[in-house]
């Protein structure tokens, strides 16, 4: 099974992949890629533009993961104090209807929840996250949600909330913080993740 991983981030949604999976990762940011290269030394793994390589390489490919960016769909756009405001970025939906029409292999777009009513309806939602794709998950099945001390956690970006959640997603220490640009929180590269269980549920059909 050759497998496209877009928008890869550390990679918590590959880590209950099948080993033997060729697997191809693409991210933009420098540190998030070593940080992947350091999880997963058997994938290869590319820096650059995620949306540039799935129109360049789709069809290589039997299998694509996508994980757009997240932030100017997510809720927190209006649940935060912040006065700067940004369009939602259409990456996402452009990536859905390009799959959905031209790709003839097994695909799943993943995104949070947004603000706003999706302009295309998801096909399945589970916990915190939206999912477009050709795959037919059970329903029936409650995603893994992140806790600390008995209170929902996954916003934590504190040093304790950062190892909880490595430990929760089953991954080693981080080498080191990772920033995104505009963003000053440590723990954002954690929290973006996919919990592997959840990523596990929803290809299963294509492992069992």
């Amino acid at each position: 099974m050759k497998v496209l991983n877009l928008y890869c981030g550390i990679g918590g949604n590959v880590a209950h992949w099948p080993s033997e999976w060729e697997v191809v990762a693409v991210d933009n940011h420098p540190d998030v890629v070593k940080q992947y290269r350091t999880y997963f030394p058997h994938h290869t793994v590319i820096e650059g533009d995620a949306h540039t390589y799935l129109l360049e390489h789709f069809r290589d490919f039997d299998l694509i993961w996508s994980s757009p960016p997240c932030p100017t769909h997510s809720r927190m756009q209006k649940g935060t104090r912040h006065t700067r405001r940004v369009y939602p970025d259409m990456t996402l939906y452009q990536e859905v209807i390009f799959l959905q029409h031209f790709f003839h292999g097994w695909f799943v777009v993943e995104n949070v929840k947004p603000y706003y009513e999706p302009l295309i309806e998801p096909n399945f939602t589970f916990g915190r996250h939206v999912f477009w794709s050709n795959l037919s998950p059970c329903l029936d099945y409650k995603a893994p949600h992140f806790t600390m001390n008995g209170k929902s956690a996954i916003n934590s970006g504190n040093a304790e909330g950062r190892k909880a959640m490595l430990e929760w997603l089953g991954l080693p220490p981080m080498e080191k913080n990772i920033y995104f640009k505009g963003s000053n929180c440590p723990g954002k590269a954690i929290r973006n993740c996919v919990h592997p269980e959840l990523a596990h549920h929803i290809i299963k059909e294509l492992i069992e």
